[in-house]
């Protein structure tokens, strides 16, 4: 244990390495994803840099530093090839636990509480989930809490104040770059209201701070804005039309209740726990040895959530800038556990503990009898499947052991390895999951109808995961106020199932059209389920003038 102590930043990489930079191959591409690789790939084909598109259309949604990022590693290491183009990603995901670790340090000046807040942090659910749901979200919050650890000693003194609002500056406009002013709102905004309660800004009394706060003030804008600029002034119609429908999205599309988020603590997975057990105020308060370091985490956290809560848009993932504060509430409440478990703690404060670590061992113990009957077949991973099992069995045994002689931390380290070792040695075994039986990608689709001097086009509202598979555009017919018609004497049309009607009313006169094939990108969920999802379904149609 002492060498953990005595190397919490290699224990951290090699934490964030086993998560994150193995086997990013196996889950197949999700809509956001392909979305953002489609701009990557038109980005490194058509030089669509500073003017970003998505399927030859304007995509000014989002600003680009993480396609900019993302094409460039597609570029070298070939850009159809997903783990090249998720990898940055994945390393996004370790520098923002490491700058957890360090602004942890900073907040706690103690090594080993500061890693495990990381470490809470770089395991919790949504963190690992939303580098596949929505990898962009990760740069984004990111760049911005590497812009709130240079905040932190600015306002609490006056040492390198100029170069820590430059810095500051620097990553609150490259977080803006990366997805608008989400982590702005989401992060950003929460830690200042409540480090303002906490701390009163006791810094900026002398008035020292003025010349200095504007700087992060100038630099973050000009860091963050000048994309939007270009693009205003470039290709203003588009960008208004997009602006407008953006705006209004807010408003009325995935509206929720006020209330949707309350369970937000459920987000951070297997720590959901000691996750609730950190936000009882009155209770920790009066025990934790940060007194207010933790009322700081604490505010930071619940001012996020309301702050989210009162936009009308909800989705799951907008919750990640409040796992952060989140984690390091739970890394303070962890520190209070790991003194005191043996004996200072009641039966009714260790039970939280032992219940949840009880979670743990029982995963553990399960996993092989649970995935056996998971997976449709394990041939062809038996070896993925036997070591996880062991591995997995007694980190689930051990945990059972450390909890009965209450050495607790030792517990909380299998818990750290029962994540990393799902990720590292069973996540191979997704590829026994039962399979969609009328699967059929469209990945060959364009070397096949090259050959044949056949040109293909789409007809509505094609899936991004469509067009990424497809791996080039696919010109859609069906513009915004007509319909454009091919000049070509034959071409196919990829037609999704929504639009069938309109386009054989289109094309029923002076044209003469055959089903080709049906593609169907569902992985999983066979046709007759209910996650079969018929936006991921599409028919191919040959269409020859007559």
């Amino acid at each position: 244990m002492n060498w953990i102590k005595n190397n919490p930043v290699l224990v951290l990489l090699l934490t964030g390495s086993a998560i994150f930079l193995f086997h990013l191959g196996v889950i197949p591409v999700s809509i956001m994803e392909a979305r953002n690789f489609i701009t990557a790939r038109e980005m490194v084909i058509d030089g669509n840099w500073l003017l970003t598109t998505m399927n030859e259309l304007p995509r000014y949604e989002k600003p680009p530093l993480p396609s900019w990022i993302t094409a460039i590693f597609g570029w070298i290491f070939g850009i159809n090839n997903v783990v090249a183009l998720r990898f940055p990603t994945m390393l996004m995901a370790i520098l923002l636990g490491y700058t957890a670790y360090k602004l942890s340090l900073k907040l706690l000046n103690n090594k080993l509480d500061a890693l495990v807040s990381a470490l809470v942090l770089l395991t919790s659910f949504y963190i690992i989930g939303i580098t596949v749901e929505a990898p962009w979200d990760i740069y984004t919050h990111g760049f911005m809490l590497m812009g709130i650890y240079f905040l932190y000693p600015f306002f609490n003194g006056l040492h390198n104040q100029w170069r820590n609002s430059i810095l500051a500056g620097i990553f609150i406009g490259l977080s803006i770059m990366s997805k608008g002013p989400i982590s702005f709102y989401g992060l950003l905004l929460p830690f200042l209201l409540a480090y303002g309660i906490v701390y009163k800004y006791k810094g900026f009394r002398q008035g020292k701070k003025v010349l200095p706060t504007l700087l992060i003030i100038v630099i973050a804008l000009g860091v963050g804005l000048w994309w939007f600029v270009y693009v205003r002034f470039a290709d203003p119609d588009a960008f208004l039309a997009i602006t407008k429908k953006e705006t209004s999205n807010w408003h009325s599309y995935n509206v929720r209740p006020f209330y949707y988020y309350w369970s937000f603590f459920v987000q951070s997975g297997l720590w959901t726990i000691p996750a609730l057990v950190s936000l009882f105020y009155p209770y920790l308060i009066k025990r934790v040895k940060y007194k207010q370091v933790y009322k700081l985490t604490f505010l930071w956290t619940i001012i996020a959530v309301v702050l989210l809560s009162i936009i009308p848009e909800k989705k799951s993932r907008y919750l990640v800038p409040v796992l952060i504060p989140l984690a390091l509430n739970i890394g303070i409440y962890f520190s209070y556990i790991f003194t005191h478990f043996k004996t200072k703690l009641s039966a009714k404060e260790r039970f939280p503990i032992n219940l949840h670590f009880g979670i743990v061992g029982v995963i553990g113990i399960a996993f092989p009898i649970a995935i056996y009957f998971v997976l449709n077949s394990i041939d062809g991973y038996w070896v993925y499947y036997i070591i996880s099992s062991i591995v997995l069995m007694a980190i689930g045994i051990f945990t059972f052991i450390f909890l009965g002689k209450r050495k607790v931390f030792h517990c909380f380290l299998l818990s750290i390895g029962l994540i990393a070792s799902i990720k590292l040695l069973a996540m191979p075994l997704a590829g026994g999951v039962k399979k969609n039986t009328a699967y059929y990608p469209i990945a060959n689709l364009k070397t096949n109808m090259l050959d044949k001097g056949i040109t293909i086009y789409s007809f509505g509202e094609v899936s991004p995961e469509m067009i990424w598979d497809f791996g080039s555009s696919l010109p859609d017919l069906k513009a915004e106020n007509n319909i454009i018609i091919p000049e070509e004497e034959t071409f196919g049309v990829l037609v999704a199932q929504v639009d069938e009607i309109e386009f054989k009313r289109i094309f029923g006169t002076g044209y003469v059209y055959e089903l080709k094939r049906k593609f169907d990108l569902n992985s999983y969920a066979d046709p007759d389920s209910k996650g079969h999802k018929d936006r991921l379904v599409n028919n191919l149609y040959i269409v020859k003038k007559q």
